[in-house]
């Protein structure tokens, strides 16, 4: 051999092997453990997640961003693509996520399972000590990179960074904060890096203010088609398809929109081996988008015959049916209005009230709202699948006298008597306490009261869950999540018969809770969904009927057995039973 070819061989020895895309990477090194899939061991990618994860490791690809639904085993891919730049391409990595209960759910849930199941990556997230001298949960330290999880909820972290990878996942869950919407915010801290990438991806939420919705708009919006077994022709499966016999879900099957053949179920995963992304934005470079849904999905929970049951159950309730359309089609939600014309609202109240409850009704609550000479409160009795506004009634009188709060208490303690028999009482009561002036006098009344359900509240807005009991040290609190019961009151009214009002209100009340309505506002740069009061009008019954609502969640019976009960023609007597800590003290 000659010295020409000697060094040749050496040289070509020392060469590295050539870099694998990531979809190549993830099956060849990635392992699923028993308890972060329901199908562990070597992954193994479907054509639409590989064209995903070949896209983020394109180095001519800046953005990828990712409009996503549930039940599409997409959530592994957050996890390979940190493993995949720990292991091959060290650098500065950033994953940002909601809130820091997000965080670290994340890290002990996934990545950390991940990487221990996986022998290419287990203990490269366990080596070298960050600039404290340790590792932490959340901030890891690797050869040659580094990874920091942060939480969207604090901003002020994120000034800390700079990074080359930046990780994005449930973008809309992500408000804008003082100092800005915090995917701006992460975005400038990888402005260094001339090769930098970064990944978005989401459930969306509200088609206006969506965050990924619009970084979608802005890429090659590429689409999923998949070909039909009768025709050939391609299509992206789209809720429009599915179709099945009157109240027979099970019948559910996909209408080719070419040949109009009925596929069946039976032909979805040949149909998904052989789908492919398309291009619908040719001219954008540098930003691959992508947009799925669960309809593509093979899982078993994910049949079209049971997303069709699922559709049945919720396209009554607006709430849940914009839980539907945001994480099964991977739709952004419409609103149906932005407000209600009260005299419209007014001409469809029924003839129910205090003195006729409904038979449907099982649960009865309360929202209190305190004004400076007066007690307001609505009573809203509960059944199975709507609410029903029977009765507002005003105490007058100055909160700082007992005898208000006496007349209240004698409000509560009232009961009814139920069209099969039995006996109604209110089942769980919400005072707001955030009035300032008359704070300590609330929190008197439902600290004795507490055992009966009777709860201080105080009105949150933003994006929050209906009722959360507060971490401030004192009183029982609880926070209610004003935005989001209003907008549902909005959509329960405008999209179906679920929040119904008795004709024994008077005018007024229907004035009062129609009174606010939902505009857009920008807020530094970014669309904002808020609620503003429409001038003129007082808004004490929308309040205490979002009070009432949010009261709904702190009760916790089996509404068979409530059923039951209402069926007799005596109230039911008390049962002697074990002390059991109910869930509902520490939501």
């Amino acid at each position: 051999m000659t010295i020409e070819a000697t060094r040749a061989r050496a040289l070509a020895s020392l060469k590295p092997p050539p870099r694998l895309a990531l979809g190549d990477w993830i099956e060849r090194d990635l392992y699923l453990p028993a308890g972060v899939s329901a199908l562990p061991g070597k992954v193994r990618l479907w054509p639409y997640q590989r064209g995903i994860a070949d896209s983020i490791s394109d180095p001519e690809i800046e953005r990828v961003t990712l409009v996503k639904s549930v039940r599409v085993g997409l959530s592994t891919l957050l996890t390979a693509t940190v493993a995949n730049f720990v292991a091959n391409e060290p650098s500065p990595i950033l994953l940002l996520l909601p809130t820091e209960a997000d965080c670290r759910d994340y890290v002990v849930s996934d990545l950390e399972p991940i990487f221990e199941a996986s022998p290419s990556v287990a203990g490269l997230l366990s080596g070298e000590a960050d600039e404290s001298g340790r590792n932490t949960l959340l901030s890891r330290r690797f050869p040659g990179g580094s990874l920091k999880i942060v939480a969207a909820k604090s901003p002020r972290n994120l000034r800390r960074h700079n990074v080359r990878i930046l990780l994005v996942d449930e973008a809309d869950a992500m408000a804008p904060t003082a100092e800005g919407n915090p995917l701006t915010l992460g975005e400038r801290r990888t402005l260094s890096f001339a090769n930098r990438k970064i990944v978005i991806g989401s459930t969306p939420t509200l088609e206006e203010t969506s965050n990924v919705l619009r970084a979608y708009a802005a890429s090659d919006q590429r689409v999923f088609e998949v070909p039909c077994p009768e025709c050939g022709a391609h299509t992206e499966i789209l809720w429009r398809h599915i179709e099945w016999e009157a109240d027979r879900p099970e019948t559910a099957a996909f209408r080719c929109p070419h040949c109009e053949a009925l596929i069946p179920e039976r032909h979805k995963a040949a149909m998904a081996a052989a789908g492919d992304w398309r291009i619908t934005r040719p001219d954008v470079k540098g930003h691959a988008g992508f947009r799925i849904n669960a309809l593509i999905s093979t899982l078993a929970n994910a049949s079209w015959a049971k997303l069709a049951a699922e559709f049945l159950a919720a396209k009554d309730h607006p709430d849940q049916l914009q839980t539907f359309v945001n994480t099964i089609l991977g739709e952004g939600w419409r609103e149906a209005a932005e407000h209600i014309d009260p005299d419209a609202l007014q001409g469809r109240a029924e003839d129910f009230g205090l003195d006729a409850i409904p038979a449907d009704v099982l649960l009865v609550t309360c929202g209190v709202d305190v004004q400076g000479d007066r007690l307001e409160c609505s009573l809203v009795g509960h059944g199975r699948d709507a609410a029903f506004i029977l009765g507002h009634v005003v105490i007058w009188g100055s909160p700082g006298d007992d005898s208000t709060w006496a007349e209240l208490d004698e409000l509560l303690r009232t009961t009814w008597t139920h069209p099969r028999g039995g006996r109604l009482k209110v089942d769980a009561v919400a005072v707001d306490s955030g009035d300032g002036t008359w704070t300590e006098k609330v929190y008197a009344f439902t600290r004795a009261r507490f055992s009966r359900k009777v709860l201080a509240i105080k009105g949150a807005s933003g994006v929050r869950p209906p009722l959360q009991r507060s971490t401030v040290k004192g009183a029982p609190m609880f926070l209610v999540g004003v935005d989001g019961l209003k907008a549902q009151i909005l959509q329960r009214i405008a999209r179906g018969n679920t929040l119904r009002f008795s004709d024994r209100l008077e005018p007024e009340y229907f004035q009062q809770v129609t009174s606010e309505r939902r505009v857009l506002r920008y807020v530094k740069g970014q669309p904002v969904r808020r609620f503003e009061r429409i001038p003129g009008r007082r808004a004490e019954a929308l309040d205490c009927l979002v009070y009432a609502l949010a009261a709904r969640h702190v009760i916790n019976v089996n509404l068979e057995v409530r059923e039951e009960a209402m069926s007799t023609r005596a109230a039911p007597k008390n049962k002697t039973a074990s002390v059991i800590r109910s869930k509902w003290l520490d939501c």
